[in-house]
């Protein structure tokens, strides 16, 4: 019951966010920003509510959202891991290290653990190639990393 009235809370919240982007011009951006912010991700329920207040096609806004990184199909973990592929963390095996990361995370690339506690993402580049092979956890990074180093990174979160 208490997950149901958060869920209607949130919906309430996002009707007023619609209402309020209604007769704006380039709407959509805004409107999935604060879905974003509120669900904690754009869900096809929500992209739904979207195309019916605006009238933008559904495959418009599914593309919008898979375009930009900062939008989720998925709510995502509470903590986000990026792993850089680029050619300078390639190089130094950023595979093998994500490999590791989805051993002690008990996720794939892309995709958020079971206890929503980690995501990982497969970035091209982080820019940080002086610290390769790098990742970020939130807002920390962690650089010049060897596979026996992931576990006790991610044991601290």
């Amino acid at each position: 019951m208490a997950n149901e009235l958060l869920h209607q809370d949130k919906l309430q919240e996002f009707e007023m966010v619609l209402k309020r982007y209604e007769n704006t011009q380039g709407n959509l951006m805004p409107i999935l920003n604060e879905s974003q912010r509120i669900f904690d991700c754009v869900p096809f329920s929500v992209q739904k509510l979207i195309s019916e207040a605006t009238g933008i096609p559904m495959a418009e806004i599914y593309g919008v959202i898979t375009f930009y990184s900062h939008f989720s199909l998925e709510p995502k973990g509470k903590y986000i891991i990026n792993i850089c592929m680029g050619t300078a963390c390639y190089v130094k095996n950023a595979q093998r290290i994500l490999e590791e990361l989805e051993k002690e995370t008990g996720t794939k690339a892309g995709g958020t653990s079971p206890d929503g506690k980690f995501t990982i993402e497969a970035t091209r580049c982080i820019g940080a190639c002086g610290l390769a092979p790098v990742i970020t956890i939130n807002k920390d990074v962690y650089g010049r990393l060897t596979i026996d180093q992931v576990a006790a990174i991610v044991s601290k979160y």
